[in-house]
């Protein structure tokens, strides 16, 4: 079976020590995507809310990570999504964020990040099978990919 990317929870593959050991790896492994976690506080303030020490935190730690990663992702050749949108959102990603997002999103791929399930997060699986939604992806022209499309 090949790997479609890699993600760790809590987004342990950019610890600098797990992510250098997947890199050593990559080649065996066949690492060819990756999540790059990064999101921009800017566009989210703008268009959503939360609690300011988490965004804050949340972008420094995940900026550094990330900027130490993408060096390395681009020499070795493994693809990422340029940015990533919903983790300053904290389980709060739902129909009304979406809608807001849609229209500011930066040219080129991005990837949305959210735990959508059936009970504790439905709001998130109910936002990302809204109607409302999908008719904002198609005005807007917006493209659908996976990892392995990028």
């Amino acid at each position: 079976m090949k790997l479609d990317h890699v993600n760790g929870h809590l987004h342990l593959h950019l610890h600098p020590t797990i992510f250098k050991i997947l890199m050593e790896d990559s080649e065996r492994l066949g690492i060819r995507q990756i999540r790059l976690t990064r999101d921009c506080l800017s566009r989210s303030l703008k268009i959503s809310r939360g609690h300011w020490f988490y965004r804050i935190s949340h972008v420094a730690i995940y900026d550094w990570l990330s900027s130490r990663a993408r060096k390395e992702l681009e020499r070795r050749k493994i693809k990422h999504a340029q940015i990533t949108f919903g983790l300053l959102q904290n389980a709060r990603v739902d129909e009304d964020y979406l809608l807001k997002l849609l229209p500011e999103l930066p040219s080129g791929d991005s990837e949305l990040y959210s735990h959508p399930s059936l009970d504790k997060f439905k709001h998130e699986f109910d936002a990302l099978v809204s109607p409302r939604v999908k008719q904002q992806i198609e005005k807007l022209g917006i493209k659908l990919i996976r990892y392995q499309d990028l």
